[in-house]
C-alpha cells in the first residue's frame, strides 16, 4: 500500500482504490476497463503498438502478414482495425453480445489463413506482456496484482473465444509463452524489414506533424535490443535511447501530480473519422464475403 503515501495530485489513487475493492474473477472487465481507459490510455496504447510489431519478429507470421500486403497498401485501416476489434471485444465486457460477435468476425478473418494455435497463442501474449512491460517501465505507477489478474482472465476468456486451446491463466504464464517462444523462433527476415518500416510510416501519419520527423528513430530507441535486431532496424545512438527512455520515465513521474482523468480514452480512428461499424473492419478484399456470413451483427461506432 506504500504507492499511496508518496507525493501526489488529490485523488490520483481513488481508481486504484477502487480497483482494490474488486475482484478480478468476477469484476475483471471494469478492472481492464479502469486500468486501460483511465489510469493508463496512452500507455496501454503504446505498450500495444510495440506489441505488435514482436509478432514481425516471427518468420512465419510475418511472411503471412507480408503476403497480404495490408501493411503496405492499408496499413493505417490495418492498425484501426486491429484497435477496434479490441474495443469491440472488451467495450462491453468481454462476454458481451458485442464482443462476441467481434470475435466470431476475427476468427472469420484468420479462418482464411492456416495459422497454427502456437502462433496465434504467442500473438495473444504479446497483447498483454506489451502494455505491462510498458507500464512497468513508463507508467506513473506499476500495476497492481488485482490489475496484472483481471487483464490476464480477460486476455484468456479473448483466446478462449478465438478456439485457443490450453492457454495461461496467470500473466507470468503469458510472459513464460512469450519468451520460450522468441527464444525459439525470433529471428530476422525482409519480409520483418518491411513490415516494421511500413507500421513506423502509420505511426508517423498519425502522430502529430511536429513529431513526425523523429518518429522512425524514436519508435525504434524503445525497442529491446532481440525485438530491433529481429526487425533489421539501425542501432540508434545511445545518448538518443538513454534520452527517450529517460523522457518517458520523467512523464509518468510527472504524471503523478497530474489530476485523475474523468473521462474514457476511447480509440479515434482516422480511417473512420465519422464513426465505424463492424461490418467495416477487416481486410478491403475480403469484407463482401465477410459481410456475406448470415447472422452478420449490427456494428457499432463512436459518430
Amino acid at each position: 500500500m506504500g504507492v499511496l503515501s508518496l507525493g501526489h495530485a488529490p485523488g490520483r489513487f481513488a481508481n486504484l482504490r477502487r480497483i482494490r475493492s474488486l475482484d478480478p474473477e468476477v469484476d475483471h472487465d471494469e478492472i481492464l476497463r479502469l486500468t486501460a481507459r483511465f489510469e493508463f490510455p496512452w500507455d496501454y496504447s503504446q505498450g500495444t503498438g510495440i506489441a505488435f510489431m514482436r509478432d514481425y519478429g516471427i518468420p512465419s507470421i510475418a511472411a503471412l502478414l507480408d503476403r497480404t500486403r495490408e501493411f503496405e497498401d492499408h496499413g493505417t485501416k490495418r492498425y484501426d482495425d486491429t484497435i477496434l476489434i479490441g474495443d469491440e471485444a472488451t467495450l462491453d465486457g468481454i462476454d458481451s453480445p458485442r464482443s462476441h460477435a467481434a470475435l466470431r468476425r476475427l476468427n472469420r478473418i484468420h479462418g482464411h489463413y492456416d495459422i497454427p494455435d502456437r502462433e496465434l497463442a504467442y500473438v495473444l501474449a504479446t497483447t498483454i506482456v506489451g502494455p505491462v512491460r510498458w507500464i512497468d517501465a513508463y507508467g506513473w505507477r506499476r500495476l497492481d496484482p488485482i490489475e496484472l489478474a483481471a487483464i490476464t482472465r480477460v486476455t484468456t476468456r479473448f483466446g478462449e473465444l478465438m478456439g485457443i486451446k490450453g492457454l495461461p491463466t496467470t500473466y507470468d504464464g503469458y510472459l513464460a509463452l512469450l519468451v520460450d517462444h522468441e527464444r525459439r523462433y525470433f529471428a530476422h527476415t525482409p519480409a520483418a524489414t518491411r513490415l516494421a518500416e511500413a507500421s513506423i510510416r502509420v505511426a508517423k501519419e498519425i502522430a502529430p506533424p511536429p513529431l513526425r520527423p523523429l518518429m522512425r528513430r524514436v519508435t525504434i530507441a524503445v525497442m529491446d535490443e532481440p525485438l530491433r535486431e529481429a526487425l533489421g532496424l539501425p542501432r540508434q545512438p545511445r545518448w538518443l535511447v538513454r534520452a527517450v527512455r529517460a523522457g518517458l520515465r520523467g512523464r509518468g513521474r510527472l504524471l503523478r501530480f497530474a489530476p485523475p482523468r474523468r473521462t474514457a480514452y476511447v480509440h479515434r480512428p482516422t480511417t473512420y473519422p465519422h464513426g465505424h461499424r463492424l461490418e467495416d473492419l477487416g481486410p478491403l478484399s475480403m469484407l463482401d464475403e465477410l459481410n456475406r456470413v448470415p447472422g452478420a451483427a449490427p456494428g457499432y461506432g463512436a459518430p
